[in-house]
This record gives structure tokens, sequence and C-alpha cells, in this order.
């Protein structure tokens, strides 16, 4: 379990330092305009006149990306800011594709996480009501995903669509204004109307404000790292050798890592 926590940690290291220049790291911003991290979600005491700026349009992006990172400038080889999503306007388009963003970059942040817990790790209470164990860590990730049961699986995809819901609806609060009407991409919005209704619960983001302190540098290290890693592991276990660095560790996958009920020869299979 040790060793393979270890070339885990460094593997992940390894992957940021082999995409990411120190002397950039030291003096700049590595986001380019269309990657940005949740830095303004993260600390919105911290709010400077560039941060404002970012959210509002494409004019601002291109203003605010100067200053993030003078190499690259503003990129966005698709025109996606100026597509003109649904007909909602330049702005709505902007916070929408700045929420997408921030949303990729989290989750990324969990699946990594949630890779090396369940590769190290086995959760001591039963895993159903019939007594029966979590899947062991001889099994890769994806492998323990498709021994849940069915139902456990569409219990873990409903509690996500539940969160989305969350968000969109901004948490039952009439000030949260919607990232396409206003809003800052990425403010998930706080648990407290369920606190003050159903029982205590952490935020979902940053409860512990892990991040206000987090300098702009850092949290783009942080998603490199994360993004790289978690995409790491799962093509090294779905193709063997295409990873060098993780061939030691990495258990061989034939499932489909896209296909989340694959298993069953279900919905989302093929």
């Amino acid at each position: 379990m040790m060793k393979f926590s270890a070339a885990l940690l460094a593997t992940s290291l390894g992957f940021a330092s082999a995409f990411t220049s120190s002397d950039v790291l030291r003096t700049q911003s590595t986001a380019s305009t269309l990657r940005m991290s949740d830095e303004v979600a993260a600390a919105p005491e911290e709010t400077s006149s560039t941060a404002v700026a970012a959210e509002s349009s494409k004019a601002d992006l291109e203003s605010m990306a100067k200053g993030l990172n003078p190499t690259i400038g503003y990129w966005d080889p698709l025109g996606l800011a100026g597509a003109d999503f649904w007909n909602q306007g330049d702005d709505a388009t902007v916070g929408f594709l700045r929420q997408a963003e921030i949303k990729h970059g989290r989750v990324a942040m969990a699946a990594f996480v949630g890779y090396w817990v369940q590769s190290n790790f086995v959760w001591p209470w039963p895993n159903t009501l019939a007594g029966d164990a979590f899947p062991s860590t001889d099994l890769s990730p994806e492998q323990q995903w498709d021994a849940l049961p069915g139902p456990a699986r569409w219990q873990i995809i409903a509690i996500i669509g539940l969160l989305e819901l969350w968000d969109e609806c901004g948490g039952g609060n009439p000030n949260h204004k919607h990232y396409m009407k206003g809003g800052k991409p990425g403010d998930y919005p706080s648990f407290q109307n369920f606190r003050d209704e159903v029982h205590w619960v952490l935020d979902l983001y940053d409860p512990f404000g892990f991040t206000k302190k987090m300098t702009q540098e850092k949290k783009e290290r942080r998603l490199l790292i994360e993004m790289l890693g978690i995409f790491g592991f799962l093509s090294a276990d779905k193709i063997p050798g295409s990873v060098p660095a993780l061939a030691d560790i990495a258990i061989p996958y034939d499932g489909q890592v896209m296909a989340p009920f694959f298993a069953d020869g279900s919905f989302f299979s093929r």
C-alpha cells in the first residue's frame, strides 16, 4: 500500500512538472482565458478589479487574459465566447463556459482523490443492507465501480443530479444569481437552507476555507496535477503501457470507463 501511495504521489507530481515551466509558474499564471481556476468563487473577499471584470463579458476576458498570461494572451480558437449559446448573449455564453471549465476542474480533483482512496482503503462498514463488504483494493477503481450493486451506482448518480439541481436553483436563495445571469461562475451555493430546514451538513465547496489563502498559481498547479493525474490513471489501466511511469501499479481494465453501466449490459452500456 505504501509503495503504491508513494508511486502515485511521485507520478502526479511528475505529470505537473512535465507540462509546466517552473520559471513561468514563478512569474505568472499559467491559465489562458477559458482555463481559469475557481479563485473568484473561492475567495470573494479577495476580489480585485481584474477578478470583478472576469464576471462580465468577452471584452473583459480579453483584457483579463493579458494580465493572467502575457505570453499566450486571449486564446479562443473556436470562438466559443462569441457563439451566443441559446441566443442568450455573449455575457451568458461566457458565464456558461466558465462554469463548465470550473466544474470540470473540480470533478477532476474529486476523481483524482477518489482514485487514490479506492486504491488504498476499504470502508470498514457494510456496503449493503445484506452486510456485503465494499469491493477489495485488489481491484482497480474502475473494477470496483463495476462490482458495486446496480442500485448503489444509481444512488450515486442520483445524488450528483440533486447537487446539480441545487446549484442551478441557487440553493433556494433568491439573492444567489445564476452564472448566466450575472452571477459568479463556480460559486456553488451554500447548504444553509438545508441546514435550517433538514439537518446539519457541510457545504460542498471548500467547507473549511482552505483555498481562501491559496494563490492563483497554486490553484492552477493543483488543477493541472489532478486533471493529468486522473486521465493518466485511466489511460494506464485501459491501455497497458500507455503511461510508462504507472506500468508497475496499473491494473488492466477491459471495461468501458465512459459507460458507467457497462458491466450490466444496460443503460449507458455502449
